[in-house]
């Protein structure tokens, strides 16, 4: 006889919106075939989230929590937190596609909760390594954080016109080495 888990369900349906997301966008995505990629019936989907939309917000909203918790910042030491952050963005190839389709498809909504929360703890934590002196304080530490970031993120939407420019095995400590300079006292 078969057990309902709902949890295995539930992970199984967010396993397979991050790949038809990452493929699709959300304009594209079909939740039938996003239900047939979870092994589930179309209309599980809908007890489980709010439509299409609602399943591409929560897809949105676990890669941001696995993110915080897998690379915390480390304020005193930025430039390995954007060298963990790259790393992590070169393993997942299909995160990396889903967050540009978000960009793409949410560009005029407001910051979600999650990650406005998750902003204000980094810049709070880099305000307190520009105190103490870790951290150059000419520029605010908003300013710092979102050239880390993409100094971080530099090479995940790069055409081959400048991904050939610097190999994969040196990527890291280009980043690495660019965040140094940036925010050395």
């Amino acid at each position: 006889m078969a057990t309902r888990d709902p949890d295995r369900k539930r992970q199984q349906l967010m396993e397979a919106a991050l790949a038809e997301f990452a493929e699709y966008g959300v304009a594209g995505a079909r939740v039938d075939r996003l239900a047939k990629r979870a092994g589930i019936s179309p209309g599980l989907v809908y007890s489980f989230f709010a439509g299409k939309e609602g399943l591409f917000e929560a897809v949105y909203e676990a890669i941001v929590e696995q993110t915080v918790d897998a690379v915390p910042i480390d304020a005193d030491d930025l430039p390995e937190y954007a060298g963990r952050l790259h790393d992590t963005a070169a393993r997942h190839p299909q995160v990396m596609r889903f967050l540009a389709w978000y960009a793409l498809e949410r560009a005029e909504r407001p910051v979600p909760e999650v990650v406005a929360r998750s902003m204000d703890e980094k810049i709070t934590a880099i305000e307190a390594a520009q105190r103490s002196g870790t951290v150059r304080s000419d520029k605010p530490a908003g300013e710092v954080l979102a050239l880390v970031l993409a100094l971080a993120n530099m090479w995940q939407h790069q055409g081959e016109d400048v991904g050939h420019l610097v190999t994969d095995a040196q990527r890291r400590s280009v980043i690495t080495d660019a965040v140094r300079r940036l925010v050395t006292p």
